[in-house]
C-alpha cells in the first residue's frame, strides 16, 4: 500500500477517473416544470430555450391545473401580530367568493405538533355554503377533545362531500399529463406533421421549411439535438408523416405529386410513380398528377398505404410496387369537376377509409370485395370549409372532424346525418390540423390557432367523449398555433407541434410521476463528460515545404489569362523600348530583335527598297515572264490584249 500511495504521489490529483455527483431526479424535473405552485396569475413566460411556463386553463380539469386553481383562489393569510397561522377556508370551485365573515382563529398549544389538546369550546358547526377540510384532519388525529362532542354534519356537507369524491375520480379518470415540458427545437417554420412509432422510441417532425427531422429518445442527451435531417422533396412543404406498424419503415408526403418512404434511419426505399396529367380521367393515370395533402400507412398490414391529393383522388398503393396503384378512388360530387381531397384516415382494423372533400362533405369507404368509388356513408354538408383532420374511434362507430370553419365535430357513424357535438370557436389557420383520441378515448383534443386579436395563444383542448364537454385549455405557446397533436399509449406523453414563419417546434407534455421513458429519458441523461480514457495524443506534423523558403515561386498563368480577358490590356499594343532590351528585343534597335541587330550591324542585311523605283523592281521580270509563262497567262494568251506600259515618271519629269 505504501509503495501505492508513493507512485500515486507521482501524478496530478486530476488524473485518473472521477466519480461524478449524482444530481437527484427530481431537481431535473423541476427544471423542466410547466407551472409554479407558489404562482399566483397566469402570466406566460417569455420565449426562451426553456419550456414556456404557461397555465394550464381547466373547469373540471387535470390535477396540476386544480392545484393551481385552489392556491390562487385560498391563499394562506399570515397574522403579522402573531406567529400562528390563520387557517384558510377552502371552498368548491363554483363558489369563488365566501359570503359572510371569516372564522375565529383556532388556537393551539403547538402549530407542529398534531396530537397537542384543543384549549377552549369547539368552533363552531359549519354553515350550508361552505367545506371545512380541517374537521376531517381533527378527526384523524389522535388528540383529546375538550368540550362537548361537535354536532353531526348537515345532508347538505354531506353532499359536498360526494361532490369531492366524484370530482377524485374525475381527476384519476382525466389524469392529463401537464406538470412538466420539454421542447423538440430545430425547424425555422411551423411544424405540420409529426409521427411517433409504435414503440415511442422514435419521433419524426416535418415543417413547411422543407425538412424532417429525426429523433431518437434512446439516443438523445439534454441538448435534444435531432441525429438526421432529410429533404424529402425540394422546394415543397412536409404536410405528413407515418410509421409503418412495424416501424421499420415511413411514409413522408410533401406538396409534391410523387410520396416516398424511408427505412428507419431515413434512407430512401422509393419514389412512388408520378401520373400522366394530359390524361382527363383519373382511373387511367398511373399516381397522382398534382400535389399530395395527406397521407397514412394501413394500420395491420406493413406494405399498403394510403394517400390524398389535389386531383380530387384517393389512391391505395403498395410499397414492394413502386410503379402502380392497387386501387383509385374518386370520391362522390355534386357536380363534374375536380375538387380536392384535403386529408384521409383509416380505422383501426383497416377495413373502412374516411376521406375529407374540399366541398365539405366526408365520405366513407368500406374495403370489401367488388368496392367501388360509391361511399357507404356520405355526409354532404359536413362542414363549411376544408376539413382538415379525420379520426375514427377504435370501435369504429364514431369519427371525428376538424376543419377551417373554426370547429370540431363528433359524428356517429350509425346515424351521420346530424352530428352528436359541434365545439366551436377553435381557430384553425392551418391545412393539417388533426383531432386525436386519448389512450383510453374517453378524451378528444386537437390544437387551436393564434388569432390576431387574441391574447390566449395556441391551446390542447380536451373533450369528455363521453359527456361531450369542455374538460381543460391548455396553454401550449402564448405566440404560436399548435397544428399536430398526439397521445402516445406506452409513453403516456402528449405531444403537440407549433409555429409561425420564423419557427417552429415540438412540445412533449409529460409527468414523471405516471409518465414512461419518452421525454424521462432524455432529461435525466446529461451530456458526457471526457474522462481519461478518452484522450488521444495528436502527433505534431512537420512539413517543411509548407515553409516559405521552401515555397515555389507563385505562377502568373493566372495573371496572363486575366489579362487575357481585360478588353483594354489585351488591345494595347506593346510599348517601344527605352532602355535596356529584354525577351530577345533590344533596346537600341527600335524594337527589332537580336539576330535582325547583329545582321544589319555585320552588313549581311541591306535595305534597298527605299531606294528602289518601283516599276523597274517590276518590269525587270518581264522578260522571265514572256519567254517562259507558267502560271496565268497561258489560259489568257488569245484573248489579252498586248501590254503597253506607262514610261517612267522620271523620265517625263526630265522632260
Amino acid at each position: 500500500m505504501e509503495e501505492d500511495e508513493g507512485i500515486r504521489a507521482h501524478f496530478p490529483l486530476s488524473f485518473g477517473k472521477k466519480t461524478k455527483s449524482q444530481t437527484p431526479i427530481d431537481l431535473i424535473h423541476n427544471s423542466t416544470r410547466r407551472t409554479s405552485s407558489s404562482s399566483s396569475t397566469p402570466t406566460p413566460a417569455p420565449s426562451t430555450n426553456k419550456p414556456h411556463s404557461f397555465p394550464s386553463l381547466s373547469t373540471t380539469s387535470s390535477s396540476s391545473s386544480k392545484t393551481w386553481l385552489n392556491n390562487f383562489r385560498n391563499p394562506k393569510r399570515q397574522d403579522p401580530n402573531s406567529n400562528l397561522e390563520t387557517p384558510h377556508v377552502e371552498v368548491h370551485e363554483e363558489d369563488s367568493v365566501v359570503i359572510g365573515p371569516p372564522r375565529p382563529p383556532t388556537k393551539t398549544i403547538d402549530e407542529d405538533d398534531d396530537d397537542g389538546d384543543l384549549i377552549g369550546p369547539p368552533p363552531p358547526p359549519p354553515s350550508s355554503n361552505l367545506v371545512d377540510d380541517d374537521d376531517d384532519e381533527e378527526e384523524e388525529d389522535d388528540g383529546l377533545v375538550i368540550g362537548p362532542p361537535r354536532p353531526r354534519p348537515s345532508s347538505n356537507s354531506v353532499d359536498s362531500d360526494l361532490d369531492d369524491q366524484s370530482d377524485v375520480e374525475e381527476e384519476e379518470q382525466h389524469r392529463i399529463p401537464l406538470s412538466n415540458e420539454i421542447v423538440l427545437k430545430g425547424h425555422s417554420k411551423v411544424v405540420s406533421a409529426l409521427a411517433v412509432d409504435p414503440s415511442g422510441s422514435r419521433v419524426l417532425s416535418g415543417s413547411y421549411d422543407y425538412t424532417v427531422r429525426m429523433y431518437d429518445f434512446q439516443g438523445m442527451n439534454s441538448k435534444l439535438a435531432s441525429f438526421r435531417q432529410l429533404e424529402p422533396s425540394e422546394g415543397h412543404q412536409v404536410r405528413s408523416l407515418s410509421w409503418s406498424p412495424t416501424a421499420d419503415q415511413f411514409l413522408c408526403v410533401t406538396g409534391s405529386a410523387q410520396a416516398k418512404i424511408y427505412d428507419r434511419d431515413g434512407l430512401t426505399l422509393g419514389e412512388f410513380v408520378k401520373g400522366d396529367m394530359y390524361i382527363r380521367d383519373l382511373k387511367n393515370t398511373k399516381g397522382h398528377i398534382t400535389g399530395l395533402t395527406c397521407g397514412e400507412w394501413h394500420p395491420r398490414e406493413k406494405q399498403t398505404i394510403l394517400t390524398s391529393s389535389e386531383d380530387g383522388s384517393l389512391r391505395i398503393w403498395d410499397v414492394t410496387d413502386f410503379n402502380s396503384q392497387k386501387q383509385v378512388i374518386k370520391p362522390k360530387l355534386g357536380r363534374p369537376g375536380r375538387v380536392p381531397v384535403t386529408t384521409c384516415a383509416w380505422d383501426r382494423d383497416g377495413k373502412r377509409i374516411a376521406g375529407g372533400v374540399g366541398d365539405g362533405s366526408i365520405q366513407v369507404w368500406s374495403l370489401k370485395p367488388g368496392w367501388g368509388s360509391r361511399p357507404d356513408i356520405h355526409i354532404e354538408k359536413g362542414h363549411d370549409d376544408d376539413i382538415t383532420g379525420l379520426k375514427f374511434s377504435a370501435d369504429g362507430r364514431i369519427l371525428l372532424s376538424r376543419s377551417s370553419d373554426d370547429s370540431l365535430k363528433v359524428w356517429d357513424l350509425r346515424q351521420a346525418k346530424k352530428p352528436l357535438q359541434v365545439f366551436e370557436e377553435l381557430p384553425n389557420h392551418y391545412a393539417q390540423t388533426n383531432v386525436a383520441f386519448s389512450p383510453d378515448e374517453q378524451l378528444i383534443f386537437t390544437g387551436t390557432s393564434v388569432e390576431r386579436d387574441s391574447s390566449s395563444g395556441g391551446l390542447l383542448c380536451f373533450y369528455d367523449r363521453t359527456k361531450l364537454q369542455l374538460v381543460s385549455k391548455v396553454g401550449i405557446s402564448p405566440t404560436c398555433s399548435v397544428v399536430q397533436c398526439a397521445w402516445h399509449p406506452k409513453l403516456n406523453q402528449v405531444f403537440a407541434t407549433i409555429g409561425d414563419k420564423s419557427q417552429g417546434g415540438t412540445h412533449i407534455l409529460y409527468d414523471p410521476s405516471y409518465s414512461k421513458r419518452g421525454a424521462l429519458v432524455c432529461v435525466a441523461r446529461a451530456p458526457r463528460k471526457k474522462s481519461v480514457d478518452d484522450f488521444e495524443a495528436k502527433p505534431a506534423i512537420h512539413n517543411p515545404h509548407a515553409l516559405p523558403l521552401f515555397r515555389d515561386q507563385p505562377s502568373r498563368k493566372r495573371q496572363r489569362e486575366k489579362a487575357l480577358k481585360d478588353p483594354i490590356k489585351s488591345h494595347k499594343p506593346e510599348l517601344p523600348m527605352t532602355g535596356p532590351g529584354f525577351g530577345g528585343r533590344v533596346g537600341s534597335t527600335n524594337g527589332s530583335l537580336l539576330t535582325q541587330y547583329l545582321l544589319k550591324q555585320g552588313g549581311m542585311i541591306k535595305e534597298t527598297w527605299m531606294e528602289e523605283d518601283p516599276r523597274e523592281a517590276i518590269l525587270k521580270y518581264a522578260d522571265a515572264a514572256a519567254k517562259d509563262p507558267k502560271f496565268i497567262a497561258p489560259a489568257y494568251a488569245e484573248t489579252q490584249p498586248e501590254p503597253v506600259f506607262a514610261k517612267s515618271d522620271s523620265d517625263e519629269e526630265e522632260k
